[in-house]
C-alpha cells in the first residue's frame, strides 16, 4: 500500500468544488490510488516527468508516484487547456 500526499494548492482546489458530491468521488478514488497501479482509469501523461491523470466525472487528478509515495499535483475540471 502506498501512502497518499496531497499538496495545499490541492486542498484549495478542492474547496472550490460546487458539489459535494464531485469532491466526496474524487476523494473516493483518491483513496484507491494506495494499491497504484492496479487501478482504473489512470494514464501516464505523455511529455511528462512521470505524471498520471486519474479521471473522476469531469474531473482529472494529476499525481506523481515515487518509491511508496503518491502526490497528488492539481485537481482540475476536464477541457481543452486541462493538460497544458
Amino acid at each position: 500500500m502506498k501512502q497518499i500526499e496531497w499538496k495545499n494548492i490541492v486542498l484549495r482546489q478542492l474547496r472550490k468544488i460546487e458539489t459535494k458530491e464531485d469532491r466526496d468521488d474524487i476523494y473516493e478514488a483518491v483513496g484507491k490510488l494506495a494499491r497504484f497501479p492496479d487501478c482504473d482509469n489512470i494514464k501516464y501523461i505523455v511529455n511528462s516527468d512521470s505524471f498520471y491523470r486519474l479521471r473522476v466525472k469531469n474531473w482529472r487528478v494529476i499525481f506523481s508516484s515515487r518509491l511508496e509515495i503518491i502526490t497528488i499535483e492539481e485537481v482540475k475540471r476536464r477541457n481543452e487547456r486541462t493538460y497544458r
